[in-house]
């Protein structure tokens, strides 16, 4: 009985682990989107305004605040 209580945790555990990974990165890839350069109509960079460059700073810290929350809840879920 131990044993397929086992198999089964092991089992759930992985699929929560993989999709917290997947998550993460999915993450991690809009963040690295948001950086990109603007350009205009003729293919020229534009400088983003302070506002833009605030609001992406700002976006930048909570969605760092939110990995930490993720990785925080997933060693409490880990642990035994």
């Amino acid at each position: 009985m131990n044993q397929i209580i086992n198999m089964i945790m092991r089992r759930v555990m992985g699929r929560l682990i993989n999709k917290g990974v997947d998550i993460g990165f999915d993450q991690a890839s809009k963040l690295g989107k948001g950086r990109r350069a603007s350009v205009d109509r003729d293919g020229n960079p534009v400088q983003p305004s302070a506002e833009e460059m605030a609001r992406r700073d700002k976006s930048s810290r909570e969605q760092g605040k939110q990995a930490r929350n993720m990785v925080k809840n997933m060693r409490k879920l880990t642990r035994f």
